[in-house]
C-alpha cells in the first residue's frame, strides 16, 4: 500500500549555488492511527467498520532495517505528491531535488538531508510548501501477539519526499494528493490517545450508484442523492432533445421525399402524346395553308400563322393566345387532315406516268445541265 507521513522541515540553509538544503526527520517508530477505510481489505476482513480507527505499529527493526534505510538515499524530492510512483521513466517530470546519501538515526526518528535544486521549488519551500511528506510503500499485516496494535507495517520502501502546503486542515492534512493513507496521529506502544474510538462516531448511509450499493457519510447522502437526481434529469433532458431532433429530421426527410415524388411525377412526359398532338396540329395548319413552314415555330405561333392565313392580320392584332386558340378551333373544326400513310394503304402508290428508264434519263439530263452551268 502507499502511505505518506507529514512532518515539519527542520533547519534550512542555502548553498552558494542557490540550492536549499534541509535537515528533516522523515520517519519514526511507534504506533500510527488510521481510519480502517484507508487500509482497505485487510481492515474490513478483520471486522472493522470504515470509520473505525485502527492502530498500526512500526517496529524499530522495520524502520531502521538496512533495506528501509537504503531505499531513502537519493530518492527524489517533489512538489506535492505525484499521482504515481517516481521512477526512471518519470523522474525528470516530477523531481526538483533529491535526498542525500547520509541517513542518520535520532532516537525513534530517521533523519535525512534533502537538497532542493529547482528555483521554483525553492521559492515554494520558502513560502507555500513549508512542510514535507514522505511517500513510501509498505505492507500491512496482523499485529504479533503482545503488540498493543491492530496491525504492523513491514517492508517499508521509500519512494519520494514531497514538499506540501503548510497548515492544511482536516482530512486534507492527512491525504497526500491521492498518494495514499496518512496517519491521524502518532503515538507509542502503551499510549491511549484521546481520539481513540472504541465505537464508531460517524454515521454512514447506503446509497446506490449504478449497480453498486456504497456507504457514504450520512450528512453527505442527501447531496449524493441530489447529484444523482440532477444527473438523471440532465440525461433525460438530453435524450428528449435528441429524440425531438431525430423526429424533426425524420419529418423533414419525409417532406423532401414527398416533394421529390411530386417533382418526378411532374417531370414525367408522354413523348408519344406530344408527338401525336404536334403532328395533328401541323396537319391542320397545312390544310389551311400548305406554305406555312412549322420549323422553329411553337404551337401557339403555328395557330397564329394559320389564323392570319385564313382570316387576315387584323384578326390577331392584340389578341391573346387563348383568343387565337378559339379562332383556330373555329376554322379547323371541319378540316380532316390528310393521312399520307393511310392514303397509301387505301389507294396504293400512284404511278407518275414515267418509266424507270425515263426517270433515269431525266436524272442524267439534270446532271449534265448542272455540269454545263
Amino acid at each position: 500500500m502507499r502511505f505518506n507521513d507529514r512532518v515539519s522541515v527542520g533547519a534550512v540553509k542555502q548553498t552558494k549555488e542557490g540550492y536549499l538544503v534541509a535537515t528533516a526527520r522523515v520517519a519514526r517508530t511507534g504506533v500510527q492511527e488510521y481510519y480502517a477505510a484507508e487500509l482497505g481489505d485487510i481492515a474490513v476482513q478483520a471486522g472493522f467498520k470504515p470509520d473505525d480507527i485502527v492502530r498500526v505499529y512500526r517496529s524499530p527493526d522495520q524502520v531502521f532495517s538496512r533495506d528501509t534505510l537504503n531505499s531513502l538515499t537519493r530518492v527524489p524530492v517533489t512538489i506535492d505528491h505525484p499521482p504515481e510512483s517516481v521512477n526512471a521513466d518519470n523522474w525528470a517530470k516530477y523531481a526538483v531535488g533529491e535526498v542525500g546519501d547520509t541517513v542518520a538515526r535520532d532516537g525513534e526518528w530517521i533523519v535525512v538531508n534533502p537538497m532542493i535544486k529547482d528555483a521554483k521549488a525553492i521559492e515554494a519551500a520558502k513560502t507555500t510548501h513549508k512542510e514535507i511528506s514522505m511517500g513510501y510503500n509498505a505492507n500491512i499485516v496482523k499485529a504479533r501477539d503482545g503488540i498493543d496494535a491492530d496491525f504492523e507495517m513491514t517492508d517499508i520502501r521509500m519512494n519520494h519526499l514531497a514538499l506540501v502546503p503548510r497548515g492544511r486542515a482536516g482530512s486534507q492534512a492527512r491525504i497526500g494528493d491521492s498518494w495514499g493513507a496518512a496517519p491521524i496521529s502518532d503515538t507509542q506502544l502503551g499510549d491511549t490517545p484521546n481520539n481513540r474510538l472504541k465505537e464508531s462516531s460517524m454515521t454512514t448511509k447506503t446509497v446506490v450508484l449504478g449497480d453498486k450499493a456504497v456507504q457514504v457519510l450520512a450528512e453527505d447522502a442527501a447531496e449524493v442523492e441530489r447529484f444523482k437526481q440532477e444527473t438523471a434529469k440532465a440525461l433525460a433532458d438530453a435524450e428528449a432533445r435528441y429524440k425531438a431532433a431525430i423526429e424533426a429530421k425524420d419529418e423533414e426527410i419525409g417532406k423532401l421525399k414527398a416533394e421529390l415524388a411530386d417533382a418526378k411525377k411532374a417531370a414525367e412526359i408522354d413523348v408519344d402524346a406530344l408527338v401525336a398532338a404536334r403532328t395533328e396540329l401541323i396537319a391542320q395548319v397545312k390544310a389551311i395553308d400548305a406554305k406555312i413552314d412549322p420549323k422553329g415555330l411553337s404551337d401557339a405561333e403555328l395557330r397564329k400563322a394559320a389564323v392570319i392565313a385564313k382570316l387576315g392580320e387584323e384578326m390577331v392584332k392584340d389578341a391573346s393566345d387563348a383568343v387565337i386558340l378559339g379562332m383556330f378551333k373555329a376554322i379547323t373544326k371541319d378540316i380532316k387532315p390528310a393521312d399520307p400513310v393511310g392514303e397509301v394503304f387505301k389507294h396504293g402508290v400512284k404511278d407518275s406516268g414515267l418509266s424507270i428508264d425515263d426517270a433515269h434519263a431525266s436524272y442524267v439530263a439534270r446532271l449534265t445541265r448542272q455540269k454545263e452551268v
